[in-house]
């Protein structure tokens, strides 16, 4: 998904948020730090919210169910993956993909998933930690081979991928 589809499903999006919210247009312009009627424009479809207010609406309402279901992942998660390249190193903690996500290919300790709704490709270790995201297949394949000849590597070693040590 390019950074104009995530805005304007976001824009879509916006009544719905505050309306599961229970949230009066005032409140929501507030709380996005827009104008009453920057909001109503985008509620109505006349015009698209700019970059920056989809990424505030994102963080602040990235525990909404519609937005997550409508996204198929934690919507911070999906701005950080769209504004910047994945730097490799291991990230937050996920729930496995038990839900938005299919399994791909496995080497050793690591799987790429896709997700089901954005079709974007993660990589996760045996813990269940993010380590790329890319909406490229052949360059989330290329990491896997990466990580998992690395991780080989320092295991035969015995030096461990020096995260988990309790």
């Amino acid at each position: 998904m390019e950074k104009e589809e995530f805005i304007n499903l976001i824009s879509e999006k916006m009544k719905l948020v505050r309306t599961e919210q229970s949230f009066s247009q005032d409140k929501m312009s507030e709380i996005l730090g827009i104008s009453k009627k920057t909001l109503v424009q985008i509620e109505k479809r006349r015009t698209e919210a700019n970059w920056t207010t989809v990424v505030a609406f994102c963080a602040l309402f990235n525990h909404s169910q519609l937005l997550i279901s409508s996204i198929g992942d934690n919507p911070v998660d999906f701005v950080q993956l769209i504004a910047s390249k994945n730097d490799g190193t291991p990230k937050e903690k996920t729930m496995g993909g038990k839900v938005w996500w299919k399994e791909i290919e496995y080497r050793g300790d690591f799987r790429l998933q896709q997700n089901l709704i954005s079709n974007h490709y993660r990589i996760l270790d045996q813990y269940d930690y993010r380590w790329h995201s890319s909406f490229n297949k052949e360059e989330s394949l290329s990491r896997l081979n990466e990580l998992q000849a690395v991780g080989t590597i320092e295991i035969d070693k015995g030096i461990g991928m020096g995260i988990y040590e309790e």
